[in-house]
């Protein structure tokens, strides 16, 4: 039988309802310099991102200039954290299944498209962190999601096998990286579906496969 022990979660739209924040962060960012992201360009290709990756598409099919990606992505963070420290608080939902799964005996992790800093921020204004065995930033890798290095780094630094583990994503890039580490996969919409009984169906559902 096929044996779950561990739960990586990517963080924005799974256990933090962040999208939004850089989405908006990054347009407020953008606007200092007469471009932004639509709005319908920001569901269909950009979201998941690390905004690095979202700058160069932008100069790629928008001519937005290299030379400003530095000080977009560094005000953009800036403008993250504001919101960040203004709305990101606890939510019951996600604090019940994380100690839920710990005290169950899950080793539980984060792998974000984010900067470092906002990961630990995020987790720990959310109360969250002292469930995580670690957490994982774009900064860790050197390709963030769609490709799969940072999930195969959070496996290989549980000491577990890819089938041993079950990841938690909501959008194309993230579930694109979580499927091409050899993961199982928890697909959800938003942190609403991230609840201790679904992530417990879906390890019964792959166990008893």
């Amino acid at each position: 039988m096929k044996k779950i022990k561990a739960v990586i979660f990517d963080m924005d739209g799974v256990l933090i309802e962040a999208k939004e924040w850089h989405y908006e962060s990054l347009n407020r960012a953008l606007a200092l310099f007469g471009s932004s992201i639509s709005r319908y360009d920001h569901l269909t290709t950009f979201d998941g991102l690390p905004t690095k990756k979202k700058l160069e598409m932008l100069s790629l099919v928008a001519g937005f200039p290299i030379g400003l990606h530095r000080l977009v992505n560094e005000l953009k963070q800036q403008y993250t954290m504001e919101i960040v420290y203004a709305n990101c608080k606890p939510v019951f939902q996600q604090q019940y299944a994380l100690s839920k799964l710990k005290e169950e005996g899950y080793k539980l992790a984060v792998c974000s498209n984010s900067v470092t800093k906002t990961v630990e921020i995020m987790m720990e204004k959310a109360a969250l962190i002292d469930y995580l065995e670690f957490f994982l930033s774009n900064q860790d890798v050197v390709n963030g999601k769609p490709d799969p290095s940072i999930y195969n780094l959070a496996i290989q630094r549980l000491g577990l096998q890819p089938e041993e583990c079950l990841i938690v994503e909501d959008n194309e890039h993230g579930i694109r990286a979580a499927k091409d580490s050899g993961a199982h996969v928890l697909v959800v919409e938003s942190p609403a579906d991230v609840h201790y009984y679904n992530i417990k169906n879906r390890i019964k559902e792959i166990e008893n496969a």
